[in-house]
Parts: structure tokens; sequence; C-alpha cells
């Protein structure tokens, strides 16, 4: 018996007919004896209906009350599978963020995880029961709602498995695994069997968009068995690892294309101690996330 965390993306939820394939896929697990935890996203295409709902009433959104909103997203998905779930007879209980204790900083719209109180999952777990968890939200330390930025139900699921250090964590999203490269650019592009966690950090931070690149950071950080796999099929999918000697073997693992960068050139920099700090404390302060620096 393994506890086993997953999570779904839209595009595996975009529908009812969907919720309930995912629902009979986590049924599947529960079934062989498995601790079951589900971290969802939103259906396919609602954050942004939500985002534009949001602009036709105030151009530039509040940030709190955007994250407000944007949260019910998640909140709706949740609730369905959970209610699916439960009128097929299985045991389940969604949880929202607050419910999850999934506590973030203040930034809203880009906060970070700083920590997960995972008693009430445990406390669910316990009673045999399919935990759902709202992903891509979580609470700041008075209690306001924040949400993670997009692709932020990568890092929840993850960021959970790390917390009840869970045997696996699995992302379901439309895609089978990690590719060599874009398969929708190169149409011979091959599917990996394994990515080290390092291998595949690079790959995101330079534009693959399989993952969120902190939740991969999580994964390294904790160790956490993490596979890539897709809710359409029964594909085995890309299983990602400390990396091991048959990947050092493999010179080049893929290639990442990165479409939408900003490039700021500093010149003029003197060469002293501390002028390093004063170029990236405002930015980091700011929450502007630095991919690469070049001297």
């Amino acid at each position: 018996m393994a506890l086993i965390v997953q999570k779904y993306g839209g595009t595996s939820l975009g529908n009812p007919d969907r919720i309930a394939n995912v629902a009979n896929r986590v049924v599947q697990g529960w079934r062989q004896g498995h601790k079951m935890v589900v971290v969802l996203s939103a259906m396919s295409g609602e954050t942004d209906r939500l985002i534009n709902l949001a602009k036709e009433l105030a151009e530039d959104p509040d940030p709190r009350e955007l994250d407000v909103l944007l949260a019910t997203g998640e909140q709706v998905t949740v609730s369905l599978f959970s209610m699916f779930l439960r009128y097929q007879g299985i045991p389940a209980t969604s949880l929202l963020s607050h419910q999850a204790r999934i506590y973030t900083d203040k930034a809203y719209g880009r906060a970070r995880i700083i920590g997960i109180d995972t008693a009430r999952i445990r406390e669910e777990l316990k009673k045999n029961r399919v935990v759902t968890v709202a992903g891509f939200q979580g609470v700041d330390e008075v209690g306001n709602i924040t949400t993670l930025g997009r692709g932020g139900s990568d890092t929840t699921a993850v960021a959970v498995a790390a917390a009840l250090k869970a045997d696996l964590c699995e992302i379901y999203t439309d895609v089978d695994g990690v590719y060599t490269t874009d398969p929708r650019i190169y149409a011979k592009a091959r599917k990996l069997e394994r990515i080290s966690y390092d291998e595949m950090l690079e790959m995101a931070s330079l534009g693959a968009k399989v993952l969120e690149i902190r939740s991969v950071g999580f994964a390294k950080r904790y160790g956490v068995p993490l596979a890539v796999r897709t809710s359409f099929t029964d594909a085995p999918g890309t299983l990602m690892t400390e990396e091991d000697k048959e990947m050092e073997e493999i010179p080049v693992s893929g290639v990442a294309l990165s479409r939408n960068d900003a490039r700021v050139t500093v010149s003029r920099v003197p060469d002293r101690p501390g002028i390093a700090g004063k170029l990236f404390k405002p930015g980091a302060e700011a929450n502007i996330v630095v991919e690469m620096i070049i001297q």
C-alpha cells in the first residue's frame, strides 16, 4: 500500500465526462489499497474566463480580490469531483487551501508556499477517504486567499507530496511525458522514460512547459519521486528522480525553446562588492523572478 499524490490539469477536467474519467482513474488506485490525495486545477479555460470577467469591471483589478475570484475555479472542480465519487459510493472529501492548511507569503497572484500543516489531510486519509485538494491556491498568515501563478497546481501537488512524504507524485497533463523537444515543433521528438531533477529544472527554465519550474525545485529539494503522465491513455509517462550513472552517459537529454522572455541589460556596472545585491534586491522584493544572469 502506497501514499500517492496525483495532480490533474484543466484539460483533464474540461467537462463533466472528463471529471468522471479522472475520478474513475483515481478509484482504481483506491481500490488497490493505496492512500489517494488528488490535487485539481480549474476546468480548462476557467481561469482566463474569470480574469476577463474581472477586467470588465476593473481595468486593473485589485490583486487581493482577484485572487479571491480566481480561487473559485478550483473550488468548483474539487467539489464536483468529490460529489461524483460520493455518488458512486466512494468516501471522499474536498479541501480548499485553508482547510488543507497550505500557507503562503503575501504575494498575490504569485505567492510562494512556505509551509503545509498535513494534520487534516492525514486525518481524512485515516478514514480511508480519497482526499481532493484545491490546487493553485493558499492562505497567508492572516487568512487571506492567495494564488500561486500559472502552473501553480503542479507546485501544490509536489509540495503536498513532500509534506506527506508520499511514495509517488503523479502529474497528469495533456501530454504523455517529457520529450526531447516540443513534439508540436519537431515530429520526431522522443519521449524520455526517465529524467533527472537537474535536467528537468534546466529544461523548464529554458521554456519547456511540461512542468512548472517551482514544482521541480520542490521535488528535487525533498526527493519526491515525480512522474509525468496523461489522463487520456494508460501509456507510461516519464519518471523524474535523482541523476544516476546511466543518465550521466547521455550528454544531451533534450532541447527547449523559450518564447516569452524579457531581457534587461545594465551597462557600466562597477566591479566592487555589494553591487550585485543592490541590483537584484529590489526585483526580489517585488517578487520578480530572474531566470538567467549573464556577465
